[in-house]
Formats: structure tokens, sequence, C-alpha cells
């Protein structure tokens, strides 16, 4: 198959330096904010964005380091599948976050529920919508099925 590229359309601006300080997900910090800042070539893409209480960013794990196979996620002490994880050293390095849209101005974004590092490459922007994005409650978890239920938020321990 043909190798794809993709450009970043911005860039998000958070707290998190290093991936100690980041959550596991933003979900566990909803109230940790960030920027997402989209570059002037893309910012008219951004129209109509501020009629949406989330989004779900797409972005690029720039400091993932090596890609892995297999990696011990942190809910868990045994090595896993990377599609069954969302650790960051998979192949293409693909990061997803659901955030709370908080104000647009201009060509930023500014969120809440951030969990990537600072100068993270934004690569696409959705609008989150129920209908589409929520999936009914026979949802099975895998591997995390009893270590984590619906709506719960394990701990703040930061890292993949």
């Amino acid at each position: 198959m043909e190798t794809i590229s993709v450009r970043p359309i911005g860039v998000l601006r958070t707290p998190y330096r290093s991936p100690a300080e980041a959550p596991i997900q933003g979900h566990f910090r909803p109230e940790a904010q960030g920027e997402a800042h989209v570059f002037e070539e893309f910012a008219a893409a951004l129209a109509d964005v501020e009629g949406f209480s989330h989004l779900t960013l797409l972005y690029y794990f720039d400091r993932a380091g090596e890609e892995r196979l297999t990696a011990k996620p942190y809910l868990d002490d045994v090595e896993r599948g990377v599609f069954a994880t969302r650790h960051p050293g998979r192949p293409n390095h693909l990061g997803i976050t659901t955030v709370r849209l908080l104000e647009r101005r201009g060509s930023v974004l500014v969120v809440a529920g951030v969990d990537m590092l600072d100068a993270t490459p934004l690569l696409d922007i959705k609008p989150y919508v129920p209908a589409f994005d929520r999936e009914p409650d026979d949802v099975k978890c895998g591997w995390l099925e009893g270590k984590i239920g619906p709506g719960e938020r394990p701990g703040e321990s930061a890292g993949p």
C-alpha cells in the first residue's frame, strides 16, 4: 500500500511539558485548559465550530519514541497489543481526545479536558456529536472490564 502523508493544521498549547505531568486521559482532568492554535491558512475551516460544546482533536504523538506493537497500559500489569490500548508508541503515533470548547478567539480554540503535551502538532478537529459518537450501553471494554466502570475516573497518576 502507498504511504500517505498528513500535515499539521495547528499546534496544541497545554500546561503539560512531560508525560509525567499529563493525565492518562483528558477525561480525568476535565478542568485542565489548553488552546488549539489553528494555522491561519486553515482558519476559515473553523466557521460554525463555536456552536458545538465538545470537539474531538486528532494529533500526532511527536515525542512518543519508537513504535511498539505491544505495551503495558497504565491500568494493567500485562503487555497488550498496542491497538487494544491508548499507548502513544503506536505505528502512526496518532492521538485522539474529546475536549470541551470553552471559547473561540479567532483561530484559537480555548478548550478543557486536555491530556496532550505542550506544542503537540494538531492534525484535525471534528465536532463531537452524540448521535454519531456515543455508543449504546452494550459496549464491551475488553481487558479493561472490571478495572474501570462507566463514568469512573481511576487515579490521577500520569503516564500512558
